[in-house]
């Protein structure tokens, strides 16, 4: 494959106008297309509502305006956390065709940061599974070996990371589904404390254990988006007071 881009070199590259955001997203849909096939991390794409968000990218580079800390980074979703307007099933036919009216506190603190939501990750259903082979539309395979299980429940979410088809993504944690799969993709993941960052918008699995977190290609990346989502949200009482820590 292409490039392994990082939040950094994508923030670098947009603001020196080596790249669009535009382009980047489109580079990012071309991989899904010629990828996604092989190893079904991805169940919806969303490319209407990420070119608007690269566009307004882009608008503020052409403006000459500072841009915010995740501008046209190109982020997945895991399907249990709600995009509004974009289909979430919950890797379930139950909901297959939900269309969420709102989004996860997640998910909107990280466009307001200026990342760019390429689509929906497949998962184990409800998210209960470790191994993303319990999903209705078809298990996940193992970037690195189709033979072998991605982890789960947030199986699609850490292959779509390792298969370069996401700068970064969103996955949940109730018991390991966060840290097992990033493991057996072999890319970094954080579970952070409970209530650091925001359940609203989670589908919930078990509510007094849910965590919202982030997959990466380093530990740099990984710590961004998480710091970008986490904080005290009135929407969910269960979220911190304390402080974003850097």
């Amino acid at each position: 494959m292409t490039t392994s881009w990082t939040i950094a070199s994508v923030r670098e590259a947009i603001g020196a106008k080596k790249i669009s955001a535009r382009e980047l997203a489109a580079e990012y849909y071309k991989r899904i297309v010629a990828h996604n096939e092989e190893i079904n991390g991805y169940l919806t794409l969303c490319e209407k509502r990420a070119y608007a968000q690269a566009d307004r990218m882009d608008a503020l580079v052409a403006a000459g305006k500072p841009l915010p800390p995740l501008a046209g980074v190109p982020i997945a979703v895991k399907d249990v956390i709600s995009t509004r307007g974009v289909r979430t099933t919950c890797g379930s036919k139950i909901l297959d065709n939900y269309i969420p009216p709102y989004d996860a506190t997640a998910v909107s603190r990280l466009e307001a940061a200026g990342a760019v939501i390429l689509g929906k990750t497949n998962c184990d259903e409800f998210a209960m599974g470790s191994s993303t082979e319990n999903s209705a539309f078809g298990a996940v395979k193992n970037p690195a070996a189709p033979d072998r299980v991605p982890g789960g429940s947030s199986g699609g979410s850490a292959a779509v990371v390792a298969a370069d088809l996401a700068v970064a993504s969103l996955g949940t944690d109730t018991g390991g589904s966060i840290r097992q799969p990033g493991a057996l993709c072999g890319v970094p993941a954080m579970m952070g404390s409970y209530g650091r960052v925001s359940r609203y918008g989670l589908i919930a699995f078990a509510s007094s254990l849910d965590r919202i977190g982030p997959f990466a290609h380093n530990v740099a990346d990984v710590a961004l988006v998480l710091q970008t989502m986490a904080g005290r949200d009135p929407n969910d009482s269960t979220s911190t007071t304390a402080p974003e820590d850097d």
